[in-house]
């Protein structure tokens, strides 16, 4: 992933350091396990760790010549260690260690993920309990419908975002599984026990069955999951470059004094971090697809799924963690309109009780399909002459007949559409 979408944190745990030092954390782990087992000398771990140094040039260089990243780094480590190295790899198998190596990774990655996320559940619940009362409309097909709170509508991303917590946790569990099974996953060669010792130590649980490789359905249901946080973070996104237009205006990104909008047009102030989101989550989406098509391999191993783990390993993770955090900053920093939001609501000018209306026909033992043309006439009348909706009303002598003043007044109330907010907040937050 380029710098410019990656956050530091993240980023380092794909380097090439860090994977060759995860690749000699598991051979020392396994090494050790094998001198408990009287398999190899006592006392190789302690030599090899006290002269092992990971090189990366190094390992790309002798890579250049062998073709095979597992042996260059095993000669590189040999070179330092002298013949003590040569224990190394006892009986295991290249994907042996670059299975367990890349769901340590997709671990460490995901566990920061986690914590990206309860930090914008966090900023999510903060503006929902701020704007719990904050009145707006709602808008289905893109058109008015009902009036809601602009609380209420930060809730239900509290609530999707808490739903993904709990899948990314259960995606990491997923994932975590340690591979120690030697070629084709029969253990002739290596110990079932070497394996367990390595996952307690790596923090992760054993592979019940491989076939040489973690079969890949697991990572494929890692990376189904981060393509779903993605498009909660584009549902968010694309709520607030909606709210952010011009016609609408009720909620805007924040704008840095010294930000510029446009080269062009001064006035400018565009929703460009929610569209950057909308864009970076058809990245993580589109990783999703080679991901569920690196299930199917070839008998026991190839390695066709190789090449892209390697770029959607990263690449997916990195872009996630970063459009996370540009999401939370977003939310914590972005402007409310209240006054705007007053203003919509007034546009069709009270078009929005239409309902209430026919609910009290049809309660006064008008059939329900006569009370709705009834009301529709009304309402299409008052949208088409710009009138109020409630004066409306008041000429429709149908209407009126059953419908007194005073009750078609009361029916014209904003408390009626807020009353039960309460009991949704509590629903949500009680668990939480």
């Amino acid at each position: 992933m380029i710098a410019r979408y990656s956050r530091k944190e993240l980023k380092q745990i794909w380097e090439d350091k860090n994977r060759y030092r995860i690749w000699l954390e598991i051979e020392l782990a396994a090494a050790e396990a094998m001198e408990n087992l009287k398999i190899i000398p006592k006392g190789i771990v302690k030599k090899v760790k006290s002269k092992s140094k990971i090189n990366v040039e190094k390992i790309e260089s002798i890579e250049n010549q062998v073709r095979h990243d597992v042996i260059a780094f095993l000669t590189s480590i040999v070179q330092k260690t002298g013949k003590e190295g040569r224990f190394l790899h006892k009986g295991m198998t290249s994907s042996d260690v670059l299975d367990t190596a890349f769901n340590l990774q997709l671990k460490q990655s995901g566990l920061i993920l986690l914590d990206d996320i309860n930090r914008l559940l966090k900023s999510i619940r903060k503006q929902a309990i701020k704007h719990k009362y904050t009145l707006t409309i709602g808008r289905s097909h893109g058109i008015h419908a009902e009036p809601t709170t602009f609380g209420l509508k930060m809730l239900t991303f509290y609530e999707e975002f808490f739903r993904n917590y709990d899948r990314l946790n259960n995606a990491i569990k997923e994932i975590s599984t340690c591979a120690i099974s030697g070629a084709v996953g029969t253990f002739a060669n290596v110990d079932p026990r070497i394996e367990k010792f390595v996952a307690k130590k790596l923090k992760l649980d054993s592979e019940p069955v491989s076939t040489q490789v973690v079969p890949r359905d697991r990572h494929a249901y890692f990376f189904s999951i981060l393509g779903i946080i993605a498009s909660s973070i584009e549902r968010f996104a694309v709520e607030i470059r909606h709210l952010q237009r011009t016609e609408v205006s009720e909620v805007e990104e924040f704008f840095k004094n010294k930000q510029m909008g446009s080269s062009a047009m001064p006035h400018k102030k565009n929703p460009v971090l929610s569209e950057n989101l909308t864009g970076l989550a058809r990245l993580i989406r589109a990783n999703v697809i080679p991901a569920l098509e690196n299930v199917v391999l070839w008998h026991e191993r190839d390695i066709s799924h190789s090449s892209v783990e390697r770029n959607i390993g990263p690449d997916s993770t990195i872009t996630l963690d970063f459009a996370l955090n540009r999401l939370n900053e977003v939310v914590k920093s972005m402007k409310v309109n209240s006054k705007n939001m007053k203003k919509n609501l007034d546009l069709t000018k009270g078009l929005f009780f239409s309902q209430r209306i026919l609910l009290e026909l049809t309660s006064r033992g008008i059939k329900r399909e006569i009370a709705y043309r009834m009301v529709q006439k009304c309402a299409l009348k008052s949208l088409e002459n710009r009138t109020s909706f409630y004066d409306t009303l008041l000429k429709d002598k149908a209407i009126m007949s059953k419908i007194s003043v005073n009750s078609l007044r009361k029916l014209f109330d904003f408390n009626y559409h807020t009353r039960r907010i309460d009991v949704i907040f509590k629903r949500v937050l009680r668990k939480k």
